[in-house]
């Protein structure tokens, strides 16, 4: 029987960051982002998620603020394992100055014009040197919705999660600058895997993958 895979992509993206991965050989779902409901919770949001999942003790993939989704779905249902990239897995993974920023409510205060544009600094943020992860990233940013982005912006700077599912596995990259290297504690490194790493680091996050869904 075909492997099923959910696969939750980043802060608003969507397979579009997954396109360079080899799923041959699994039945890959890509969650699809809904629109939260004013003031909802990230719990209440996550039970939502959950209408797209069809599966028993699923295996679940998720990259960036899909991993932190990915976790929550943990804590709901039985999962046969969690994979997470570029992502955290508890708080304090979560640098100290998006906590603290969430906790004075400085987040807020960001324009949502200003997180959806794309230019030398968002580039280098994400790691997108290539002419390819710039038109990616650029079409990602593109077409986040902004209500979305906002909500989840939030729920990541107020993240207070400490509750681990057994059977988890993380990949991250030590040149990774929206999740830095140094507060994470994960089980598999990519070496100057950057947070577009499923792009440009794709034959490495590949292998490090068939080994974890064998």
């Amino acid at each position: 029987m075909t492997k099923k895979l959910y696969i939750f992509s980043g802060l608003g993206a969507d397979e579009r960051a997954f396109q360079r991965l080899d799923f041959s050989g699994f039945s890959p779902t890509f969650i699809k982002w809904i629109v939260p409901q004013e003031k909802e919770t990230i719990e209440h949001y996550t039970t939502r998620i959950l209408e797209q999942i069809k599966t028993t003790k699923p295996t679940l993939i998720g990259l960036s603020f899909g991993g932190i989704i990915a976790i929550e779905v943990s804590k709901q249902i039985d999962t046969e394992k969690v994979i997470l990239i570029a992502s955290a897995k508890e708080n304090t993974e979560i640098p100290f100055y998006y906590r603290f920023a969430g906790h004075l409510g400085f987040h807020n205060l960001l324009p949502t014009r200003l997180l959806k544009s794309s230019n030398f600094m968002t580039n280098w943020f994400f790691g997108a040197k290539s002419t390819f992860d710039k038109q990616i990233l650029r079409q990602i940013l593109m077409d986040t919705d902004p209500v979305f982005l906002k909500w989840a912006i939030d729920k990541v700077a107020r993240w207070k999660n400490q509750k681990l599912p057994k059977n988890l596995f993380h990949i991250h990259g030590t040149s990774d600058k929206i999740l830095p290297f140094r507060y994470v504690n994960c089980n598999g490194a990519i070496k100057n895997g950057g947070h577009l790493m499923t792009l440009n680091r794709a034959d490495e996050l590949n292998n490090i993958l068939r080994q974890q869904l064998q």
